[in-house]
């Protein structure tokens, strides 16, 4: 569960996910312009090294397919975070 904190802990990183939740499968030509039009001025490598944490992470899943690479999000390692420090109702709350 570490991989999952430290890929998290880096806001390029935490961008591409909010793209990849936005609209998941991109393929990385595509996830690059949508950050760039955000004001990002990250490059492709870089780019490419930020989703390799995310991969080891299980944060995303790289697909590729012929040429073209996709990425998909993958949120289960984030359930699996909130559901071990899930809060019920506080007392003052009722």
């Amino acid at each position: 569960m570490g991989d999952v904190y430290k890929a998290l802990a880096d806001p390029t990183r935490r961008a591409i996910l909010d793209e990849l939740q936005d609209r998941s499968g991109q393929t990385l030509f595509e996830l690059c312009t949508r950050l760039i039009g955000k004001g990002f001025t990250s490059s492709r490598q870089a780019i490419s090294q930020h989703l390799a944490v995310l991969e080891d992470a299980g944060l995303v899943v790289v697909r590729r397919e012929g040429r073209y690479i996709f990425i998909d999000l993958d949120a289960s390692p984030l359930q699996q975070i909130y559901q071990r420090w899930r809060v019920g109702p506080c007392a003052s709350d009722t």
